[in-house]
């Protein structure tokens, strides 16, 4: 693919997410910058411009790309946060992360998907970003307590332990349900006097499981 013709498709990437509801200047520029061509590899590097989920290493999926905006924007990130993502993936979101935070911390049970993760992050100079192998229902309690948690597979409910890990006046954005058929996004935010829940829109991703993966 040539400069123009990358260029054509990104444009027309940009065009079909503002299509899709995303209306943030900043997130529509993080996802502007961030080639989401430099996260899928092989006979689906083709597609990376379609606005469609793809399959990963792992058996795991880079998510639909105005998914990752809508979770994005729903995330209300500050230049000064520091933000949780659970389920680095492809390392995809937390690139366009990367764009709006101060800090990035991206947990991941599977060990492969980490060591391309943070070679994607190298090649793009994104310094921001800590990828981390671990069991990430649990989130990183050392690290905590986070402005932002995002999480990318989907819980029977909002994870008690993230919860716990997320800063008074912080939000969650979570898929919820429990079935991979019947899923919610939800916002949580967490208050003095407990939590406020949001449900956003229906979604469909990959269910969180306890423990490390056995690459």
């Amino acid at each position: 693919m040539t400069e123009a013709e990358r260029a054509e498709q990104i444009m027309r990437f940009i065009y079909t997410l503002r299509s899709r509801g995303v209306t943030d200047p900043a997130v529509l520029r993080a996802m502007e910058k961030i080639d989401r061509g430099a996260f899928v590899t092989g006979i689906f590097a083709e597609r990376a411009y379609e606005d469609t989920p793809l399959p990963i290493a792992c058996g795991q999926t880079i998510s639909q790309p105005s998914i990752v905006a809508l979770m994005t924007e729903a995330l209300e990130v500050n230049a000064r946060d520091k933000v949780l993502e659970v389920g680095t993936g492809s390392g995809y979101q937390a690139a366009i992360l990367s764009q709006l935070a101060r800090r990035v911390y991206t947990v991941e049970r599977h060990r492969a998907l980490i060591s391309e993760a943070r070679a994607a992050f190298n090649r793009l100079n994104l310094h921001n970003i800590t990828a981390i192998a671990s069991d990430g229902s649990f989130g990183l309690p050392d690290q905590a307590p986070f402005d932002r948690i995002i999480v990318t597979a989907a819980a029977e409910d909002p994870p008690g332990p993230l919860l716990a890990q997320l800063r008074v006046g912080g939000i969650m954005i979570v898929p919820v349900g429990q079935s991979d058929a019947v899923q919610s996004l939800i916002k949580v935010r967490k208050l003095d006097s407990g939590f406020d829940y949001e449900e956003l829109r229906p979604v469909r991703f990959v269910p969180l499981l306890e423990g490390m993966a056995k690459d």
